[in-house]
């Protein structure tokens, strides 16, 4: 090591800002990568899987678990895009950079062709570095993941930046909540959005952008015969409807459902198909700044993980992958037309558990009946802490 290096080198803690990290360390996300590759290897390959595969939004949650198993149980080659940050002026990077990399470096080293592209996903310009790269690989992608999830969004023919809000909407909301700060549980009420933040909702996280991803791999002939496109929602049960479901967002994610029925007829030509998959509540980064539903996580994993049916998003995707797309399977879909594997999750006895322990936490006893030290140990893994193997006292150099 230089003396350069030695003097970047820095010991890396978490500091933790309401529902977010703003620190990361780069051996800790590496881990925690490998971790995840570990299980799909230990799962064994599934058959049929796609050879070529685009992501979008890679870096982290859902995307970076389903590059990593269409990479790890399929050997497929793989773009993942997505926005993050390097290392500036001594300071760690986001974890999804250090994610991403840690990727790259593992799947060529297992010798498949792994592309990355940093930048606004939303914008003309990344979205023909996309197709550029799928030409560089060769052949064309037969499966384009959408996991996409940003505050803001500026839209690429107009220009217009537009921001996403988590409200209810018709009425003010009032529930329980969890302040994953100083660990109490107390009551939150939220005012309704207005008729703009509605929109603007539906505008940074409804289906425009995936149905603008798919024209423009489309017309760029860029899309296998039978390619297969997928984007990521939520459900939940009625707790956290007002907030999610019926609130802004959930408006945001009917758009998106919709967008897949419009994309599937615009595939046609190529037999192409696009669905909505219904994922089960886990600890992300997004889900983390929605209120309500880190409480009710708390709830759901200490009933999950005490029936055996609980899931982290690597666990969810090679499902997925292995029981509705591929390995000779077709999607089982619900009256709406999309795949349900938030289906433990909405078992009828683990609600009614859950919903149990939702009408009686307390802060008082908190830790006593949810697992919400396990949300805490999950939410600093996203960030590359408490990985098992890693030494946190040892100086690291920020700047991968």
């Amino acid at each position: 090591m230089s003396t350069t290096e030695e003097k970047s080198a820095i010991v890396i803690k978490p500091r933790i800002r309401g529902f977010i990290c703003i620190t990361s360390h780069p051996t800790g996300c590496a881990a925690h990568v490998q971790e995840q590759i570990d299980y799909v290897q230990k799962q064994g390959l599934i058959q049929g899987t796609p050879k070529k595969v685009l992501v979008i939004g890679a870096s982290t949650g859902y995307g970076l678990a389903s590059r990593i198993t269409a990479a790890f149980a399929g050997k497929a080659d793989t773009i993942g895009v997505f926005f993050e940050k390097p290392s500036e002026n001594g300071k760690p990077a986001t974890a999804g950079w250090y994610n991403s990399i840690a990727f790259e470096k593992a799947a060529k080293a297992a010798g498949l062709y792994a592309k990355n592209i940093n930048g606004d996903a939303f914008s003309d310009g990344v979205k023909e570095q996309a197709i550029q790269a799928i030409k560089e690989m060769g052949g064309k992608v037969d499966l384009v993941v959408y996991s996409l999830a940003s505050p803001v969004r500026s839209h690429p023919k107009s220009g217009t930046v537009f921001r996403s809000v988590l409200k209810p909407v018709g009425s003010v909301f009032t529930n329980k909540t969890l302040d994953t700060d100083k660990s109490i549980v107390k009551n939150i009420s939220i005012e309704p959005a207005n008729e703009q933040e509605m929109s603007d909702t539906v505008e940074v996280m409804g289906g425009d952008d995936w149905r603008l991803w798919i024209d423009a791999l489309k017309k760029a002939d860029a899309l296998a015969d039978g390619v297969v496109t997928v984007a990521y929602s939520y459900i939940g049960p009625e707790v956290t409807w007002p907030i999610y479901r019926d609130g802004t967002i959930g408006r945001a994610k009917k758009d998106v459902e919709i967008a897949a029925k419009d994309i599937t007829n615009e595939l046609a030509g190529v037999h192409g198909k696009a669905y909505v998959s219904i994922n089960k509540a886990l600890v992300t980064q997004a889900s983390s700044a929605i209120p309500v539903v880190p409480l009710y996580i708390s709830l759901l994993y200490k009933v999950m993980k005490e029936s055996k049916s609980h899931e982290g998003c690597i666990e969810q995707m090679y499902r997925l992958f292995a029981t509705q797309l591929y390995n000779g399977n077709r999607p089982h879909l619900d009256s709406e037309g999309r795949i349900r594997i938030d289906d433990w999750e909405m078992d009828p006895a683990t609600q009614s558990k859950v919903q149990a322990l939702w009408d009686k936490v307390t802060t008082e006893n908190l830790n006593e009946i949810s697992d919400f030290e396990g949300y805490k140990t999950e939410f600093l893994k996203l960030f590359g802490f408490g990985l098992s193997g890693v030494d946190y006292d040892k100086e690291v150099d920020p700047a991968i």
